[in-house]
């Protein structure tokens, strides 16, 4: 089985042109593609590591990739898949999250001469004469084409800003620069960025004749990652600072039955052959696949030794053991506290199990908190500074677990 064979199989192929001619120049280690990241946060999260893993698959298979970092584009800011217009970030801020996304996506792709490559489109985007850009390239859009793409006609009706009205031109520009600079024949992306793709596509098609051969492959990396990378908390991040190991290897140990097998095919690199064999599990056994999910992924963005803590510390906890020691800790001081003490729902907020003092006390009437074993049994309910000091064990629900100690 080649490698595209392999993304056929595991799911994540969902739309593509050109097929044979792909499945050739990547199965032969011929391509070389760009996936885009717009460096809207200062950490990459779950959403982007699906695309980080197939990178990592077809880097694996020879071919090259391209990290491109939107540095430009994220001036502007991609309508696809919003309701509102997103918040203008300083230049600062997204060259700060440039290099955090770089650090990052090391872990995942080897860079370096002859090997995977890492472009910011503020190199070329920012110096463009507007005026020229829009005779050169602005020409090649059809405006009846492009409000009939998804990810307009969703916001046609709340308004659509001229400004990111040329969100689409810029990320053609992207593919046609990086064909002539870099000899990027293929552009890969989740498949909430089809119509964007296809301009690329057409640009360089319109532009250099039709016998450039520029391929467009979506998967279902960006619906699937952006579903699973939201919690209840925000996203889940692959910075250890933001959610760390413990955390993420729940979040995986935690994903409904009806999506583990789904993750493991997409996400992981176990044999299909293995995968297959689970297919038939139910009951306990799918408890089995999900620590699997976890303890793989956790290895992949954590490393081998924080897999084995959050795993150990994980098994400690549901099997009812005492080692917190790698348990998510929140640090209190005594400006945490009133007359010496903090209310259940202040802590709650303080560990940040919830967001508002009002969840808090819904979630202690519903019986959903528990602190030392302990089902809170009002959100009157105080702890002093000598609990804290000892340390108090927080689950919410049946399988978040936090620690609280004071400073």
């Amino acid at each position: 089985m080649g490698v595209y064979e392999e993304l056929v199989a595991r799911g994540l192929i969902a739309q593509v042109t050109n097929e044979e001619e792909i499945r050739d120049m990547v199965n032969n280690g011929k391509a070389t593609f760009y996936i885009g990241f717009d460096p809207t946060a200062d950490s990459l999260h779950v959403g982007h590591f699906m695309a980080l893993c197939l990178m990592k698959r077809l880097q694996m298979a020879g071919n090259k990739p391209i990290a491109l970092i939107g540095g430009g584009t994220a001036m502007i800011g991609d309508p696809s898949g919003r309701s509102d217009m997103r918040s203008m970030m300083t230049r600062e801020t997204i060259e700060h999250n440039c290099a955090c996304f770089k650090k990052q996506m090391e872990r995942f792709i080897e860079f370096g001469e002859d090997k995977a490559r890492m472009v910011n489109n503020a190199d070329w985007l920012l110096d463009l004469n507007y005026v020229d850009f829009i005779r050169d390239i602005g020409a090649c859009f059809s405006v009846n084409n492009m409000l009939r793409a998804e990810c307009f006609k969703q916001r046609m009706e709340k308004g659509l800003s001229f400004l990111e009205f040329n969100y689409m031109p810029m990320q053609s520009y992207d593919f046609y620069y990086l064909y002539q600079h870099y000899g990027c024949n293929m552009q890969f992306g989740g498949n909430d960025q089809w119509s964007n793709m296809l301009g690329g596509t057409e640009l360089i098609r319109r532009k250099l004749g039709k016998d450039a051969h520029a391929m467009t492959i979506t998967l279902l990396l960006n619906s699937e990652g952006k579903k699973m990378g939201k919690t209840a908390k925000g996203a889940v991040w692959l910075d250890p600072e933001k959610t760390s190991p413990f955390e993420f290897y729940q979040y995986w140990r935690n994903i409904e039955d009806a999506d583990v097998l789904k993750c493991i095919r997409m996400l992981t690199f176990l044999p299909l052959e293995e995968i297959d064999k689970m297919d038939s599990w139910e009951g306990s056994q799918l408890n089995t696949a999900k620590e699997i999910l976890a303890y793989e992924l956790t290895k992949l963005v954590h490393g081998d030794e924080e897999a084995e803590k959050a795993q150990t510390a994980a098994k400690a906890l549901f099997g009812a053991g005492s080692d917190d020691s790698n348990m998510p800790t929140t640090e209190l001081t005594q400006n945490d506290l009133t007359d010496g003490k903090i209310n259940v729902m202040d802590l709650l907020v303080a560990c940040g199990l919830t967001a508002t003092k009002s969840e808090a006390r819904r979630l202690v009437q519903q019986g959903g908190v528990s602190v030392n074993e302990e089902k809170v049994p009002s959100f009157d309910t105080c702890y002093d500074a000598s609990q804290l000091t000892d340390g108090l064990k927080i689950r919410k629900g049946k399988k978040v677990f936090h620690k609280a100690v004071l400073n």
